[in-house]
């Protein structure tokens, strides 16, 4: 497949560059892998910084797979991450260690994410002990402080266990963890899905204030797209493991074009006051195996619009300014 191109020019802090990530299915009786699960096929993006992008996708989709990669939890069967113009695919050990101080992950459930043992104020010193070395036990537990009261919790609660807390607030130790590296990218694995829905309306607005003072990048993965359009600047919607529309994120609500996204927007509850619902999209069809899958459209199976033609790989074409779509609907 040819790899995505950016028309557009600015000056990008996280790129990842066509990365796949593909896992072991069948080995023969040798071990050797005879069969791939793709996980990840030919995902680029570029995120600005200080921005938010988006991914959203079924589960199942790869949407987590590509966070995981970025902050090198899975080492990407091919292509590359470009942190700030570096390429740090493969660095590992101490040459690896400045980058995952810069990029840190809020986990989607906050209650196994923290360990039971250990209170708030140690959860959130233990980054500091690895990355911050050079501050005494005095600063670090000041910088704690700091950063417990910039996340809406007390001084008091530094000294609480994770049981002790609700989910919300549980969330809100997960965040002034993931802050007290001085990150500057932080990777949001469906952070507020456990949690109910005017408690993830809290926790969204805590990290835009964040992004505001702190000039944080976000990379933003849900299934929810309520939150994702309300929090992103761009997005990407992914489907087993391919990209198949992008684009700035109104652009992408105001003119889906991908006839998955028109059924994955169709099927999410819209809260407009005075807009009536859209018809849902039922889609048929098996969803066809992420093992070895076959050349073409992977979305054909189940597309309403699906001809022979999607048979063949469809490449990217152009909708409108900052909106792609990778169907053969267009072009």
């Amino acid at each position: 497949m040819e790899p995505f191109k950016y028309e557009y020019h600015e000056q990008f802090f996280l790129e990842a560059d066509d990365l796949c990530m593909h896992f072991p299915a069948k080995t023969d009786s040798f071990g050797r892998p005879v069969s791939w699960i793709h996980a990840a096929d030919h995902v680029t993006f570029k995120v600005p910084k200080g921005k938010t992008l988006g991914i959203v996708g079924e589960s199942g989709c790869g949407k987590s797979t590509v966070g995981k990669m970025l902050i090198n939890l899975y080492q990407p069967t091919s292509g590359r991450i470009l942190y700030d113009g570096v390429d740090i695919t493969h660095l590992k050990g101490s040459r690896r260690k400045p980058y995952i101080k810069k990029m840190q992950l809020v986990w989607q459930d906050p209650y196994s994410s923290l360990d039971p043992r250990m209170r708030a104020g140690a959860i959130i010193e233990e980054g500091m002990k690895n990355f911050l070395p050079e501050l005494s036990a005095e600063a670090r537990r000041t910088r704690m402080l700091e950063i417990l009261h910039m996340c809406g919790l007390y001084e008091e609660h530094a000294d609480f266990y994770p049981h002790q807390f609700s989910g919300g607030q549980r969330q809100r130790v997960c965040i002034a963890r993931a802050l007290s590296t001085d990150p500057e990218l932080i990777i949001c694995d469906e952070a507020v899905s456990a949690l109910d829905v005017s408690i993830q309306a809290q926790i969204i607005n805590l990290l835009m204030d964040l992004q505001e003072q702190m000039q944080l990048t976000y990379l933003f993965i849900s299934h929810d797209l309520n939150i994702v359009r309300f929090i992103s600047d761009e997005i990407i919607v992914m489907y087993l493991g391919e990209i198949v529309e992008r684009g700035t994120m109104e652009k992408v609500y105001l003119n889906r074009a991908h006839p998955y996204t028109k059924a994955l927007f169709a099927a999410t509850p819209s809260f407009t006051p005075g807009k009536k619902p859209e018809k849902r999209t039922l889609l048929q069809g098996d969803v066809i195996s992420p093992v070895d899958p076959p050349a073409g459209c992977r979305f054909a199976s189940r597309c309403p619009c699906a001809t022979a033609k999607c048979k063949e790989e469809p490449q990217w074409t152009q909708v409108e300014e900052d909106h792609y779509v990778r169907c053969h609907l267009f072009g």
